[in-house]
């Protein structure tokens, strides 16, 4: 089997003004083809070559041997999921979600601070998530390709702070980015 990259949820340009065309033109038409490249070059004749994006993830996860798969493989499904993170119009969560966050955190804006916090402190390149964990919502962090799938957690939203997600558009500023992630962007209708 062999991996294609999946179709944005949106127009390049429908992020905009908090995410550019040209940013999205490098980040997915750039960044994530080539994780999916890749991946199939890696995994060509291998016993990963029928295998879904997922079961590749929780087979190579933690292997050394399996590095270059994993880090291919997990990117291009953190970057897929990334996608459908985000909507125009989005921001704060309603409903059953705001629910849940409000329940398990205690407020909007402590899940709000927390998922900030996560994201802006990432050393490094790297993921800031809310999870499923134990039947609870948590925040949590992950460098590189690293992915909440790899440690059986559910992931529920992220948002990406490789300096290749903001850098055009925000340059150092990834807290402006992350802000503008979470009040103008942020999909939880997904």
């Amino acid at each position: 089997m062999s991996f294609e990259l999946e179709n944005l949820p949106y127009a390049k340009n429908a992020l905009e003004p908090y995410i550019s065309e040209k940013t999205l033109e490098f980040h997915y038409g750039k960044h994530h083809r080539t994780y999916v490249e890749n991946l199939n070059k890696l995994i060509a004749g291998t016993k990963f070559e029928n295998m879904s994006l997922e079961e590749i993830i929780k087979e190579t996860a933690g292997k050394a041997e399996y590095t270059g798969i994993f880090n291919n493989a997990a990117q291009a499904w953190n970057h897929a999921f990334f996608w459908k993170c985000m909507k125009q119009g989005g921001g704060k969560p309603k409903g059953e979600m705001l629910a849940r966050i409000e329940k398990d955190f205690g407020s909007y804006k402590k899940f709000h601070d927390e998922f900030k916090n996560a994201a802006v402190t990432q050393f490094g390149s790297g993921w800031a998530w809310l999870v499923e964990k134990d039947g609870k919502l948590a925040v949590m962090k992950t460098s590189n390709a690293d992915t909440p799938l790899a440690h059986g957690l559910k992931a529920l939203l992220t948002v990406d702070v490789w300096e290749h997600a903001y850098y055009l558009d925000y340059q150092n500023r990834r807290a402006d980015f992350v802000e503008a992630f979470l009040t103008h962007l942020a999909n939880y209708q997904k």
